[in-house]
């Protein structure tokens, strides 16, 4: 259930990207690259806030497993 490391570099790629992309928009008053960018950028954010709650549920999940393993012993 962890975040692979595709989906962590997609995520990170997500956020650098769309911060260029808003920093480009920035620079060149381009108002539909800088919500393109923001867009992205945000993207990225919730897709790594994802990945820690997954990170989460599957540490918790191996430390039931842990829990009832330890008790048929």
């Amino acid at each position: 259930m962890r975040m692979s490391m595709g989906d962590k570099f997609d995520a990170k790629k997500d956020q650098v990207v769309g911060g260029a992309k808003e920093s480009i928009g920035d620079a060149t008053d381009n108002e539909r690259l800088q919500g393109e960018g923001a867009a992205q950028g945000t993207k990225g954010d919730v897709k790594e806030g994802l990945a820690g709650i997954k990170d989460k549920a599957s540490e918790a999940i191996g430390n039931i497993k842990d829990k009832f393993d330890g008790d048929k012993r």
